[in-house]
């Protein structure tokens, strides 16, 4: 394992402290990264991870998107922490840099294995789930919300091959937190994307984090409903519910509580007051969001199954109208929203 070179390509939040966390654990890492200003900060200062009880700095060997092209050397571990968008393009930018017998895990949001497949190979490719809650608006600086005994990833492949290295891979992970081998990873990335499709963009759009805006009238039955409508969907193409970060086998006995009791475990667990969502975070930023790799993928597999998921139609709607700047994301937003989506406001 101590021979074994790793790339973290997307060095953001979570990749750099990821990065930082196998780095202190004697592991052969390079980051590499989009924000040139980031990139130079890690370069002259290393990595400042700052957690609710400590702050680490560790120095990192950090490179510029463009750097991959001078590398000679090929990496046995590419562990991808772009945003979901980025996959493909991702995937081929890392293909000419990976060992002939070299493994990629996506670890993302979406659905992403499949893109990665195609690019790779699904004998070279693993996916991953993660928990981890972590912002970051300076060069160099990651405030994490979530320390590594609170982080969570699950791995896995969908080829045999690819996944006889999970276990490999969990090793390496276990540096940044707790890690489980997922025998239906698809499925386990399905529960994630039932939880992401709760609170991401509806919480987004007004401008607020989780924990305010389940506390809007009539939000939290409409995240509740966009992820019904996202475990409906999940096992009509045949997935399974899986127990995900920390949920119980209990708590797969009735699907149609299921995406309430992940966005109880969310909002018990994983959120704290103040923190954003990571698309309220690229909204700040002015960037676009994963909204079509979240909600929309909801919206597209139930148009392929002749079916409609129109709490997450109208979550996607809204948040183009964010986007293109002919809506402004805040609390006002909620009863145009519920409304679009077919609901009622309970009062």
């Amino acid at each position: 394992m101590g021979d074994t070179k790793i790339a973290v390509l997307g060095s953001g939040a979570n990749g750099a402290s990821i990065g930082a966390d196998l780095t202190r654990a004697g592991l052969d890492v390079t980051l590499i990264e989009q924000w040139p200003e980031h990139v130079e900060a890690m370069r002259t200062r290393g990595v400042e991870v700052r957690m609710p009880h400590c702050t680490e700095r560790t120095p990192v060997r950090a490179f510029n998107l463009c750097d991959v092209a001078t590398f000679r050397d090929k990496f046995d571990v590419v562990l991808i922490l772009m945003k979901a968008y980025d996959t493909r393009w991702a995937s081929e930018l890392v293909k000419p840099v990976l060992a002939d017998d070299g493994i990629v895990v996506g670890i993302q949001n979406g659905m992403t294995i499949d893109p990665m497949a195609d690019v790779l190979g699904a004998h070279r490719t693993l996916g991953s789930v993660i928990e981890i809650a972590s912002n970051m608006f300076e060069p160099g600086i990651v405030n994490r919300d979530t320390p590594r005994e609170q982080s969570w990833f699950a791995v896995g492949g969908i080829e045999e091959r690819a996944h006889a290295r999970a276990t490999d891979i969990a090793a390496i992970l276990a540096h940044a937190g707790r890690v489980e081998v997922s025998d239906d990873i698809r499925s386990s990335k399905w529960m994630k994307l039932v939880a992401n499709s709760t609170e991401l963009v509806t919480s987004a759009v007004l401008n607020m984090t989780v924990m305010e805006a389940i506390q809007v009238p009539g939000m939290h039955d409409l995240m509740i409903e966009a992820g019904n409508e996202a475990v409906r969907t999940a096992l009509q193409l045949g997935h399974t519910l899986r127990p995900i970060i920390g949920m119980t086998e209990a708590d797969l006995t009735e699907p149609d509580r299921f995406a309430a009791a992940l966005l109880d475990v969310v909002h018990d667990v994983y959120s704290i007051p103040g923190q954003k969502t990571t698309v309220l975070q690229d909204w700040l930023k002015g960037r676009r969001s994963e909204v079509h790799e979240i909600n929309g993928h909801v919206v597209r597999e139930q148009l392929r199954l002749g079916g409609t998921a129109p709490v997450n139609s109208a979550v996607v709607d809204i948040a183009e109208a964010v986007e293109h700047g002919t809506l402004t994301a805040g609390p006002d937003v909620a009863p145009m929203l519920i409304e679009r989506a077919g609901l009622s406001i309970v009062k």
